[in-house]
């Protein structure tokens, strides 16, 4: 029989789940300071890069923020628990509710850093929509802003002849959104496709997002279906991983 070596988690893991057990037992709450470098050190009996690197694992995580100059503290601002099914059901939109409504209940959210305009959507994107080479897509560019802090960065590209002279080509779309402007056209979305993966965040995303060196981005590629099968949008999304739990709730 063969015998496998015994893999031995590093110190600096052990600290940082240590600190996570301390978190989630409520011994340190949102807001609260959590134990500095030399306070680490003195506990476990490891070097500053140690105490170091444990710190770093949690605001890597999402969990704890670091304060320069004073500290390392268990971050304020509560998940946003992404309910991937109920948010897309036209029982939302359809009643003009917001499909962060499914998401976000009372919580302040606003959009920032928005654009509209037309211009030619990637190959890629193109082609899902059936756009011919040079036909021009309505890109509609938003930063999402939640309890004051940057959350998600959409680009929604829909045909320019589909949507020409309605609410979509305008910065308010209105009640339910582009979803319901859409079915008032005639081509209301009546199946969507979700891919998600993650990455490390490109430069100008990390800076959007003003996240913390480490943290990644999931990436959603959501396709909105009409009744006769045809693309009517692609929407390509950028999320602060550290600020979403990805929850899907459905029937066997």
């Amino acid at each position: 029989m063969t015998s496998h070596p015994r893999v031995t988690q590093p110190k600096y893991q052990r600290i940082a789940e240590d600190l996570k057990r301390e978190i989630d037992s409520g011994r340190y709450r949102p807001g609260d300071r959590l134990p500095g470098e030399n306070d680490l050190m003195a506990t476990y009996g490891v070097a500053r890069m140690t105490a170091r690197q444990a710190l770093g694992v949690l605001q890597g995580e999402g969990i704890a923020e670091a304060r320069r100059g004073v500290g390392v503290f268990v971050r304020e601002f509560r998940p946003i628990r992404r309910r991937g099914i109920q948010r897309l059901s036209d029982r939302t939109w359809g009643g003009g509710a917001s499909v962060w409504s499914a998401d976000i209940a009372s919580r302040e959210l606003a959009v920032d850093q928005l654009s509209v305009a037309e211009r030619e959507a990637p190959e890629q994107i193109a082609a899902v929509l059936g756009l011919k080479a040079g036909e021009p897509a309505c890109v509609r560019s938003r930063r999402f802003v939640l309890d004051g802090k940057p959350v998600l960065l959409s680009d929604s590209y829909l045909p320019a002849v589909l949507v020409a002279g309605s609410r979509i080509t305008d910065p308010d779309t209105g009640p339910g959104g582009t979803y319901a402007r859409l079915a008032e056209l005639g081509h209301k979305p009546v199946h969507f496709q979700e891919q998600i993966r993650s990455r490390m965040p490109l430069g100008d995303e990390a800076e959007r997002l003003a996240l913390a060196p480490g943290t990644p981005v999931f990436l959603v590629h959501r396709i909105a279906f009409a009744e006769d099968g045809q693309a009517v949008e692609v929407n390509e999304m950028v999320l602060d991983s550290a600020s979403y739990i990805l929850e899907y709730d459905f029937d066997a």
